[in-house]
């Protein structure tokens, strides 16, 4: 079992591949549509006196608008399917990455979220399965899978090569029912904070892009949907995750008081995971609030994006604590 998930890990990455190809086909091609050629019209035009017309004027037809190119036609075609292939392949990946990690989890006898190789497998699959429940209630934000994808190449990637080792039990201080609780709630906000600064970072170039900025990175966004609805998508995502990660937090208290005999210990991982709380939750006030812009507030949400990045990986690998669990 254990084999079986290492290979259809390798499998999930290249089919992101793919899907993060693709995507970029798309991209490069552009909406994927051409507007039908407009009818030939009619209209009346002054051109001077004469008889014939109502009122001494002479009317004289529109020609008509110039039908789509079959180059262009083409290349909206292919664009079309360039998209398409890139969500199927998305979903295979996801498929894939799902399969890995419960056959993962057959090999530990145990959830897999011991350590940093799991935990980042789970956040990533929470991450991409959220981004396909998005595309199915809004296609139109499709081009922002080009992104996601990108992030989950990197990310799986980067937890294949580098975070990987081989399956071993849960340490004693994880052997509790608080350990599906807290770490389960942790990892599904994590997986829709990870989701929700893609759209956060697609606003603030598409944004730049709509005030006529045109440097890099801002050309980026020249085929992205409109700044408004990647700012409601990312509101929406961190509306939506920032309570569920606030009973993981609570939860951690209540498991860490049972473990441990105290509830609060300003431990590395808790410091950080305090300090993301803040900075989310300044967030969600700072978007609530109309005197503040919306692009100030999302760049607070991408601050809160790298204090979860930092809790993860910076404290795991450069402090020692009680919630040293990483497995490196």
């Amino acid at each position: 079992m254990s084999a079986l998930s290492d290979q259809l890990v390798t499998f999930a990455i290249l089919a992101y591949l793919v899907a993060m190809i693709s995507h970029a086909v798309e991209f490069a091609l552009g909406n994927g549509r051409v507007r039908a050629a407009a009818a030939p019209q009619r209209e009346r035009e002054l051109v001077g006196a004469g008889a014939g017309a109502p009122g001494g004027m002479i009317v004289k037809s529109a020609e008509p608008t110039p039908p789509v190119t079959p180059v262009a036609d083409r290349a909206a075609g292919r664009a079309r399917l360039a998209g398409l292939v890139a969500v199927v392949a998305t979903a295979v990946a996801a498929v894939l990455h799902l399969v890995a990690l419960v056959t993962r989890g057959l090999a530990a006898d145990r959830m897999p979220w011991g350590n940093m190789y799991e935990f980042v497998l789970t956040v990533t699959f929470i991450g991409v399965a959220a981004w396909l429940v998005v595309l199915v209630k809004r296609p139109s934000l499709r081009k922002l899978g080009l992104f996601l994808t990108l992030v989950m190449v990197l990310l799986v990637a980067t937890a294949e090569l580098v975070l990987y080792v081989p399956v071993v039990p849960l340490v004693p201080a994880l052997n509790s029912y608080w350990f599906v609780v807290h770490v389960s709630t942790i990892v599904f906000s994590s997986g829709i904070f990870l989701l929700g600064v893609v759209p956060a970072v697609a606003f603030l170039m598409r944004r730049g892009y709509e005030a006529g900025k045109r440097s890099f990175p801002y050309t980026l966004a020249k085929r992205l949907p409109a700044a408004a609805a990647l700012e409601r998508l990312t509101f929406v995502l961190h509306a939506f995750s920032f309570p569920i990660f606030t009973f993981a937090v609570i939860a951690g208290a209540i498991w860490a008081e049972a473990a441990w005999g105290r509830p609060w210990g300003w431990d590395p991982k808790e410091t950080w995971a305090f300090i993301s709380w803040v900075v989310y939750a300044g967030y969600l006030h700072a978007r609530a609030t109309p005197s503040v812009k919306r692009n100030v507030a999302t760049w607070i949400a991408v601050l809160g994006f790298f204090t979860m990045l930092m809790n993860l990986f910076g404290v795991n690998i450069f402090f020692t604590g009680l919630h040293s669990y990483g497995g490196l």
